[in-house]
């Protein structure tokens, strides 16, 4: 008998259905959500395709393609991809989301002189802990930057030296291709592996829908800076 008071526990058939309707949740999420999250924008030719920076993390296994058109040159888009990263230009995403965890953030809506000179080797900081490495660089076409977290710590790894321990790499390429004479075609490419897979399994989880959240703003914002600075006539003064 249940004891006075206490709540009766549930019963199996209501266990039952709880799992089968988390399970139809999780189906429909693999099947018809997560897909679109991961090729947001970008066309089918787009995501299967390969692209310049895949040699960073040559067997992910995690990936998503994203992509917008920009109604700018590439010479328009350029200065602002160059500028990006903490205590830069910003990421053109969700700052206060960003500096609710600390990562110092703060995103301009001008192209800064000073920040256009990047070249290979060079850190693009994601928070003030670090960032990653410009792996690959051509001029208006190619930004290609990778790295290691350290999942233990949170931090990213010197390059060359990948912790022992639970990790996680990274490569996250930018790609620009004229799409008109005044127009631009923006991929974005993101490449993960892990180890151990238990670990980053976990990890994967939550890092999917809130890199989706993120990056979709950040290309978003990208495109309108880059097309209230240009005009028809040309960049603005």
């Amino acid at each position: 008998m249940t004891d006075a008071g206490s709540a009766p526990s549930p019963r199996p058939a209501t266990r039952a259905v709880a799992a089968l309707a988390a399970a139809a949740a999780g189906a429909a999420y693999v099947l018809a959500v997560r897909p679109r999250l991961l090729r947001w924008g970008a066309t089918t030719q787009e995501a299967a395709g390969p692209l310049p920076g895949d040699e960073i993390v040559p067997a992910p296994r995690m990936q998503s393609t994203r992509a917008v058109t920009i109604k700018a040159p590439v010479s328009g888009v350029w200065p602002w991809l160059v500028q990006l990263g903490a205590g830069r230009g910003g990421m053109y995403s969700y700052d206060w989301l960003e500096n609710a965890v600390g990562l110092g953030i703060h995103s301009t809506d001008r192209i800064l002189p000073a920040l256009q000179q990047l070249k290979v080797g060079d850190i693009v900081p994601l928070s003030p802990d670090g960032g990653l490495e410009v792996r690959a660089l051509e001029s208006g076409s190619l930004l290609a930057l990778g790295g290691t977290l350290d999942l233990r710590t949170g931090r990213m790894s010197p390059a060359g030296a990948p912790p022992a321990g639970p990790r996680l790499d990274v490569g996250w390429t930018f790609v620009l291709r004229p799409a008109g004479p005044r127009a631009t075609r923006l991929v974005s490419r993101t490449r993960y592996d892990y180890s151990p897979v238990a670990a980053g399994m976990a990890f994967r989880a939550l890092l999917e829908p809130v890199q989706f959240l993120m990056e979709r703003r950040m290309l978003l914002g990208i495109r309108s800076r880059a097309q209230n600075q240009w005009r028809p006539q040309g960049r603005r003064s």
